[in-house]
């Protein structure tokens, strides 16, 4: 999904890759729009996980940092899609 971000490719927004915020490092993020994105493998399928993920958005949002989460395989089968609904998140904020 990179690629199609960077270099201000979606729109023109700006997205960085692997920054942190507090503790914690986002896959992706979109510094105008306060907007994650993170990009789930399977490994995010597991309960311990799963409530990790769950507490790291919480925090995440206490920051007003709004997480966008993808399944890596959405990306793979969708990324028109998911483009799209990024675009439409960072529009809006």
């Amino acid at each position: 999904m990179w690629p199609c971000l960077k270099g201000h490719k979606l729109a023109g927004i700006r997205f960085r890759r692997q920054h942190p915020i507090g503790p914690y490092i986002l896959d992706l993020y979109c510094p105008s729009a306060k907007t994650g994105i993170e990009v789930d493998g399977a490994v995010h399928d597991t309960p311990q996980r799963i409530a990790h993920d769950q507490r790291r958005t919480a925090w995440l949002n206490g920051e007003g940092v709004t997480v966008l989460r993808y399944p890596a395989l959405a990306i793979r089968d969708n990324i028109d899609g998911v483009l799209a609904g990024i675009l439409a998140a960072v529009s809006g904020r």
